[in-house]
């Protein structure tokens, strides 16, 4: 598969954005394994789809518009590989149903890169050492 990271794919809009992430987070929420998470760190729903669909649009469309910092309330919860590996099969798996198979991949691949980048973060703010678990899997 041959893809330019860089480009926005056609079926990517700030409306299939929002599709994703509220899809997810509705998916997220009743999992067993994040979902008390998710409901422990998340008061306003609303809010929080709004703004974790701003941050996607800012990554996959350059939109600019996110102007949060994402990592810190990430650091305050006891997350670990399990919890990131479950909301990562469950991101892709709502990402493979929405868009075509090279939109979705821009989505997984991008969101491999964050899951690695926040739990090197966490093993560093606990004095351990982490190594990139996602970016290097098969999309398969």
């Amino acid at each position: 598969m041959n893809i330019l990271i860089q480009q926005p794919h056609p079926s990517i809009d700030k409306a299939s954005i929002e599709k994703l992430v509220t899809q997810f987070y509705g998916r997220a929420r009743e999992d067993e394994l994040i979902g008390p998470i998710f409901a422990k760190a998340v008061h306003d729903w609303d809010h929080h789809i709004a703004q974790i669909a701003e941050f996607w649009a800012a990554i996959i469309l350059k939109t600019g518009s996110y102007g949060g910092r994402p990592l810190p309330p990430h650091l305050k919860l006891d997350l670990n590989a399990e919890h990131f590996d479950r909301w990562l099969d469950l991101f892709a798996q709502t990402a493979r149903e929405i868009f075509p198979e090279d939109a979705a991949f821009l989505f997984i691949d991008r969101a491999r890169r964050i899951a690695d980048s926040f739990e090197m973060a966490i093993a560093t703010h606990s004095g351990t050492i982490s190594q990139l678990r996602h970016s290097r899997r098969s999309l398969s």
